[in-house]
């Protein structure tokens, strides 16, 4: 848990009373704008997030493939490559094509052949990801948008406002790398959620129901907050070019984990209306969450909503849920533990044995060897 203070935005200290994500620290070769202060004071900022359509090369192979190119550029004299260093090249493809045999040089000595570098060989400085400051936008520039270099409305680039280093209570306030792992697959499984009508619960800045409202017919994106919720809605309202026409309608609501039912009071802002309740009784097929899993108490009130959405539901539901196993050392325990992973695991087991004789629970986990659509690690945690 740390804080990043303002006092020097390009040498960051760091405090114990805030969360960080290090998603915010680290985003591939954009620059983040901050663009406000939002209604607590917190400075949001605006990141641009690249879709990787063609996923032929992920990122590491894309460099890998890079590296084993490298020496051949070093040997490069304009355009043209002299006969011996042709010589030199044409034994070292015959050896990684044929195996690794000893060779000789003129003089006797042994020639050593290297390897291709592997991603696991690359430093971390080597990969794609370079470290990103903040940009403050100067006072008076209002309209963070009329940035060429950054507003483009492209069918592969998601626009998120977020905040950074925010208090325990406001994590949803920031990206998380669970919903960038919970957003690959449904970009990888486009098919399945064709049409579909989707809850999301926790959403946060809203990121993962963007990326699903690219394909589903109606997603209800829901969380707790007015502030948060505003922000929410402003990342939907940023995504609207991504979404299909007369398709992919996000909704942003409030859900209260804590109390047992949807807030109805028209006076509310994000309150739910008779017909949107119905309809999300009547035809959600899919629910998500993602990284939402990090304090017990929230974590049995979510698995208590689940079971009240689901025993009204008509249709049978899939839940997706992502989430990322924090390792922490704890002095009650004297070793590295993950205790709201093992309670979040009891929960979901207490969940799938239950019998009530009205519905049944199944859980099976999901393999992680889907493409990566977006770029973060997909750290082995995930």
């Amino acid at each position: 848990m740390v804080d990043v203070t303002e006092r020097e935005m390009d040498n960051p200290t760091f405090k114990s009373n805030t969360v960080l994500s290090d998603v915010h620290l680290h985003c591939p070769n954009k620059r983040h704008l901050m663009v406000r202060l939002n209604a607590v004071g917190q400075p949001v900022f605006l990141s641009y997030f690249k879709i990787l359509w063609n996923t032929e090369d992920s990122p590491s192979e894309k460099h890998v493939r890079e590296a084993t190119t490298e020496r051949e550029h070093q040997y490069r004299s304009g355009d043209e490559l002299c006969d011996q260093d042709r010589n030199h090249l044409k034994k070292e493809r015959e050896l990684n094509s044929e195996g690794v045999e000893a060779l000789l040089d003129d003089d006797g000595d042994l020639e050593v052949v290297r390897r291709p570098r592997s991603a696991s060989d690359l430093e971390p400085e080597d990969l794609l990801r370079d470290r990103v400051y903040p940009v403050i936008l100067m006072k008076g520039k209002d309209d963070a948008f009329e940035d060429k270099e950054q507003d483009c409305t492209c069918s592969d680039v998601v626009k998120i406002e977020h905040t950074m280093a925010t208090p325990l209570e406001d994590v949803g306030k920031q990206v998380w790398r669970a919903a960038f792992l919970l957003a690959d697959y449904i970009l990888f499984k486009r098919d399945t959620f064709r049409c579909c009508s989707v809850l999301e619960l926790g959403g946060g800045t809203g990121i993962t129901s963007i990326i699903m409202g690219t394909v589903a017919k109606r997603v209800y994106c829901t969380d707790v907050g007015e502030d948060l919720l505003a922000m929410c809605e402003q990342n939907v309202a940023l995504n609207k070019h991504l979404m299909e026409p007369g398709r992919g309608e996000v909704k942003v609501k409030e859900l209260d984990w804590l109390k047992d039912e949807f807030c109805t009071d028209p006076e509310a802002p994000y309150s739910w209306s008779e017909e949107e309740i119905a309809d999300l009784h009547d035809h959600c097929t899919v629910i998500m969450a993602a990284d939402v899993f990090y304090d017990d108490d929230l974590t049995d009130a979510l698995f208590r909503m689940l079971y009240r959405i689901t025993h009204n539901l008509r249709n049978s539901c899939r839940v997706y849920l992502a989430l990322e196993k924090r390792l922490n050392f704890t002095l009650r325990h004297m070793d590295v533990t993950c205790e709201a992973y093992s309670h979040f695991r009891n929960t979901l087991n207490d969940l799938e044995s239950l019998q009530d004789g009205k519905i049944k629970y199944t859980v099976e986990p999901i393999k992680l060897d889907f493409c990566q659509f977006l770029i973060y690690e997909r750290i082995e945690q995930l």
